[in-house]
């Protein structure tokens, strides 16, 4: 049954992609103008409208390319995508040139390279707002190895891919001559999945125009600064993504979605950088972010990921370039605020930090609130306008603290939680050297850059709140400024007064709120972490005894006796209270199941951990009985049936292990056209966890397909050499 679900669902997609209800990139409805972050925030002095942006590619391109510090008063600049080598690959002319000469060439050149070149839009976009250029001079090849059914289906349900996933191929951990049969697609198919190949790829560039024929908005990249490892960083910023446009979703008018390219080349952010991201990072953070999202935990979106092979990119080795397009409705962060306000007399190793900026702050607060967070019972309009700085502060608090919550229950690591990666709004982004547990190890370290252990898995809840006290010190002016206006917002102009008044409304607005936070902040882990925990146990009753007597009992077993941390949440949704009413056979043998879950069988004290579980299931199954009347009046084995099937829907079978994301890499790197649709078969386990994939229960005595087969591997452990491996950040 799940085989034709899921054949019936991609051909549904596919037949839908050419119905009238579908468009190409290049006619998604525009945003009204209050949501878009272009027409409400600064852009960079340098580049201040989208006229100008439009003549700086052909006359001075490298302002956006060069790393600077960007005005102080500035959220974002505008910036095209420019996926090439960097350094750049340019000749130099003969004869040498003198200084101003070479600057010139220079100028010259990368104009060349910038998408200035009007394109035909497809016969679909009639009527488009957007104009679409590129460069003639530069042509790379395009590989889509990756489109997620799911972002799409989830974010831009409008959007025309034509026939990409019959391009990718039958999602298959075997590959097959068979995988490669594909159905004849129409022209109308062929043009709408070339144009997002385009897009997406960085090689064109989608503008809108206004009524008036003059350019609306354009593509950009945010500045923010931030903590690093606990250290302050200076101005960082988007320096290798790119915003191309943002659309609004058609079942709520006033939530957008930001499409952002990830690789898209130099910004003014990119310090030393090059811009550019490799096919081995674009593959962990595609997948991650569908897979978070499965497991029901708040995260950025994936849409493709394109390949370009003639791109090469160094890395501790030299590897290929590859874009991945992901999707939110915002990507400001915690750094967006303290870019604005940083902290003063503080050292730090970056390259540059302009000083605050409070009417920027201001405007970047208000819009914030009103369009991105939408705080509700705050008055924005005329003369009773009322505060916002506090309610910010607690919202963004309890959004991220349901986020740790749920990265804590399911066991997964960040690994580089710097105040420039948390999100405003609570979503997990900025995928690099993460993992999900395996063997359950609470000090954990997924980034072996992390030499400290600063994120490891048990202190991330605390690195995650380290960057709401950040965010609250970048915000304490304006909270301190607005009690003492009596609950009135401040207006532009409100930080024309004393040094001392700022640096008092400071003080005051971190010292009547930080408590504020931190109860907020325990309050909404503890409660989003035990609600989440119990339904992985398959408890319905709340009880403030279960984080001590059940929960950690439960994951220090799980520690001490080195059992892997998935599985066995899975395997013990077969328990039954039963099994304590004389029955110890049963129970031996299902506390033997139990401890089957351990990459080093023979380094198990069995008699312990039997000993530690029987103690442990003796007082689950008291927590059990103690539901009966939850349940209704139905018999025992009734319940026992719907509580094991209700656990296997929130413990996942299939989990995005290191060990299975290291061998898609490799497959994906030593052959696109096989490679990808092995990518997208493990896309399609991690977007489905829960099924019984691998013919789950099913003895090895069962003769099974080979691609069963496959399924159960990818199921497994994996190597114990794979077991707690680290990334880099480059990861």
């Amino acid at each position: 049954m799940r085989r034709f679900v899921q054949t019936h669902n991609r051909q549904r997609l596919r037949t839908m992609s050419t119905t009238a209800t579908k468009k190409p990139i290049s006619a998604l409805p525009l945003p009204p103008e209050h949501l878009l972050l272009t027409k409400n925030l600064t852009p960079d002095a340098e580049i201040p409208n989208p006229s100008r942006f439009l003549e700086i590619l052909k006359e001075k391109p490298s302002i956006q390319r060069r790393s600077r510090a960007i005005s102080a008063q500035s959220h974002f600049s505008f910036t095209s995508p420019l996926p090439v080598h960097f350094p750049y690959r340019l000749q130099p002319p003969d004869p040498p040139p003198t200084d101003e000469e070479r600057l010139n060439y220079i100028e010259r050149k990368l104009a060349e390279l910038e998408p200035l070149e009007e394109q035909p839009l497809p016969p679909a976009a009639s009527g488009s707002r957007y104009k679409k250029f590129a460069s003639d001079n530069r042509d790379p090849e395009r590989v889509l190895i990756g489109l997620s059914e799911t972002g799409l289906k989830d974010c831009v349900p409008g959007l025309d891919v034509g026939d990409a996933l019959g391009a990718i191929g039958k999602p298959t951990l075997l590959p097959t001559e068979d995988a490669d049969r594909q159905a004849v697609a129409t022209e109308e198919e062929i043009t709408a999945r070339q144009e997002l190949l385009d897009v997406l790829s960085g090689q064109c560039m989608l503008v809108p125009f206004d009524e008036n024929g003059n350019p609306a908005s354009g593509p950009w990249s945010l500045r923010y600064s931030g903590h690093q490892f606990g250290s302050w960083a200076g101005q960082l910023g988007d320096g290798r993504a790119i915003s191309i446009l943002a659309t609004p979703h058609p079942n709520d008018p006033e939530l957008l979605t930001e499409i952002q390219l990830k690789g898209a080349g130099r910004t003014p952010y990119s310090r030393n950088a090059d811009g550019l991201a490799v096919t081995r990072s674009s593959i962990r953070e595609f997948l991650a972010a569908e897979a978070m999202h499965a497991l029901g935990i708040p995260t950025s979106r994936s849409l493709t990921l394109i390949s370009l092979p003639g791109i090469e990119v160094w890395r501790e080795r030299i590897e290929a370039a590859c874009i991945a397009t992901r999707m939110a409705p915002s990507f400001l962060r915690v750094g967006s605020f303290e870019a604005l306000n940083p902290p003063s007399n503080v050292f730090f190793f970056g390259g540059h930090q302009q000083p605050s900026h409070w009417e920027g702050l201001r405007v970047l607060g208000e819009w914030v609130g009103r369009r991105v967070l939408r705080l509700e019972h705050v008055e924005w309009e005329g003369e009773t306008r009322t505060a916002w700085g506090k309610k910010l502060v607690l919202e963004v608090a309890k959004r991220n603290a349901k986020m740790v919550a749920g990265w804590q229950v399911y066991g997964f690591m960040h690994g580089v939680i710097n105040t420039d990666n948390v999100s405003i709004l609570g979503l997990t982004i900025d995928y690099g050297p993460y993992a999900f547990m395996d063997v359950f190890d609470s000090w954990h370290v997924c980034n072996h850059s992390d030499e400290e252990g600063r994120y490891s898995y048990k202190r991330q809840p605390e690195m995650v709140f380290f960057a709401m006290q950040a965010l609250l010190r970048s915000v304490a002016p304006i909270i301190g400024a607005e009690e003492e206006f009596g609950g009135r917002a401040i207006s532009e102009g409100w930080a024309d007064v004393s040094e001392p008044k700022l640096e008092e409304w400071s003080k005051a607005g971190q010292e009547g709120m930080r408590s504020e936070v931190k109860q907020l902040w325990d309050d909404t882990y503890d409660e989003e972490y035990a609600r989440l925990f119990r339904r992985r146990l398959g408890l319905r009753k709340s009880l403030g005894s279960d984080e001590a007597n059940i929960f950690k009992q439960y994951l220090d077993l799980l520690e001490e006796h080195s059992l892997d941390f998935h599985s066995t949440f899975r395997k013990l949704s077969a328990f039954r209270p039963g099994y304590f009413q004389g029955n110890d056979g049963m129970l031996d043998a299902f506390i033997s199941r139990l401890l089957q879950s351990t990459p080093r069988p023979e380094k198990q004290d069995k008699m312990k951990a039997s000993t530690g579980f029987k103690a442990w299931l003796e007082k689950y199954s008291n927590r059990i009985s103690e539901e009966r009347e939850e349940w209704g009046n139905n018999p025992q084995e009734e319940i026992d049936a719907l509580r094991e099937k209700l656990m296997n829907e929130v413990n996942p079978r299939f989990v995005l292990r290191q060990w299975v994301l290291e061998e898609v890499i490799a497959k994906v790197e030593r052959d696109t056209v096989s490679g990808r649709r092995v990518l997208s078969k493990v896309l399609e386990m991690a977007t489905n966890p829960f099924e019984s994939w691998g013919a789950e229960g099913v003895g090895p005595e069962v003769c099974v397909t080979g691609e069963v087969e496959e399924e159960r591997r990818y199921c497994g452990l994996g190597e114990e050499k794979m077991l707690a491996f680290q990334c880099s950040c480059s990861s």
